[in-house]
């Protein structure tokens, strides 16, 4: 058994994590248990206290602005505290506290307020990521990765939690518990791995650096790191695609629930069932098909990716009533979706952590994702204009950036023959 284990890239990589790695990846999962059952009704929660599209977007947009704000100032941040008291202290206010805020939120302007809070999340995003990888072997990164998003899709398991409180409880009252379930767990989370994580060696030598330097003198060190990211065609190129995953991912976290439930006619009991089936495929397909992406030839996966999402897009908004012939389309639509995003989001993240300069990482991620942040915040309240039209419109939006996604790839691509490392 352990020789078949052995011999799969992917289990190799997990049975061989150790240190900071292992303690990340394996207290991934406890996302699935916490926050994971909230995501599926998390809009239309929205909906159910009062709130239309248009405020739906504003709050996404919201949450959007405050990431770009954070992630801004992550960098000194993180240097300052290190990778691992910044992860604790951050993801405390990011999740623990708004969970408290959802689980009591009586409309808009609660929701405005934890999404301010939740904007922290930017700040943990680098340096959980420089927890995760900075002591990692380079030549696992990609399968690293790869089991971060597993571990988030394993949420798939507890799904009919959540449909199951709904249909006893109707939806605004199951989501509540639900919130409150996030706290406990997601508190749990962060002092498990605060416990049995370690600073880095990259950690340590910034901490100490940074120890007597002004908040002014650290974040007139993002001069050096921006000068690195504008000659670093493989930088620019990681920044694009994060970008447009980003927004990409963000409308369809946003309002996949809301063509469900109020184009297609999907009842509330059943919303978490599809994000189901998606996760489960999405398992599958990593150990099946993203396990044998190589790390140093990205470029037709990442065509891949972004046509198959593309599909999925097309294929939802086809899709106009519950009869069988709906459910179908939807249940292939969500095997392109599944695919896609599993693809997609691996490797906008495997991009970032290859090209990084090691020595900079957390201020050049910081300016890496206050970029993302800016030309994506405009975009939730985009989006929820245009799904105040129509249902179908965010996902018309999802169909151009995706296609635009292509064309990066093409065009950072065209003078590569073999793979991006010797383009960077």
């Amino acid at each position: 058994m352990k020789k078949f284990l052995m011999k799969h890239p992917l289990l190799r990589t997990l049975i061989e994590l150790r240190g900071n790695p292992r303690a990340c990846v394996y207290t991934e999962p406890m996302w699935g248990l916490s926050m994971n059952l909230c995501l599926p009704y998390a809009s239309v929660y929205m909906l159910a206290l009062g709130m239309n599209d248009v405020q739906v977007g504003i709050v996404s947009s919201v949450y959007m602005f405050s990431q770009m704000i954070f992630a801004f100032i992550s960098g000194a941040i993180i240097d300052k505290l290190g990778r691992r008291k910044s992860t604790a202290i951050f993801d405390f206010l990011a999740w623990s506290l708004p969970c408290l805020i959802w689980a009591s939120s009586q409309g808009f302007w609660f929701f405005v307020v934890a999404a301010l809070l939740n904007g922290t999340m930017k700040i943990t995003t680098v340096s959980w990521d420089c927890l995760l990888v900075e002591d990692a072997p380079k030549d696992k990164i990609t399968h690293i990765y790869s089991w971060v998003i597993i571990a988030g899709n394993l949420s798939a398991l507890f799904a009919p939690i959540s449909s199951v409180l709904v249909a006893k409880l109707t939806l605004a009252p199951a989501i509540r518990i639900l919130y409150i379930n996030a706290f406990v767990i997601m508190t749990a989370k962060i002092l498990i791995l605060y416990k049995f994580s370690t600073e880095t060696g990259t950690g340590k030598i910034r901490r100490e650096a940074s120890r007597n330097k002004s908040w002014g003198e650290m974040l007139s060190g993002y001069k050096s790191a921006l000068q690195k990211i504008i000659t670093s065609r493989g930088t620019i190129f990681a920044i694009i695609i994060s970008i447009l995953v980003e927004i990409v991912t963000m409308i369809g976290t946003t309002f996949w629930q809301i063509i469900a439930s109020r184009r297609i006619g999907i009842p509330d009991t059943l919303l978490p069932v599809f994000p189901m089936i998606r996760s489960i495929m999405a398992i599958i397909l990593f150990f099946t098909v993203i396990s044998k992406i190589r790390q140093s030839r990205l470029k037709w996966p990442l065509y891949g990716g972004f046509i198959s999402s593309l599909i999925g897009c097309v294929l939802l908004i086809l899709i106009t009533d519950t009869d069988f012939l709906g459910y179908v389309i939807l249940f292939v639509s969500l095997i392109f979706e599944a695919l896609g995003g599993a693809v997609l989001n691996t490797l906008r993240e495997s991009l970032v952590a290859i090209h990084v300069d090691p020595s900079e990482r957390s201020v050049i991620m910081a300016l890496l994702q206050t970029t993302v942040m800016l030309v994506s915040v405009p975009f939730g309240y985009i989006a929820g204009l245009l799904s105040d039209i129509s249902k179908i419109l965010p996902f018309v939006l999802s169909i151009v950036l995706l296609l635009l996604g292509i064309l990066a790839t093409a065009l950072f691509y065209r003078r590569s023959c073999v793979n991006y490392v010797s383009e960077s």
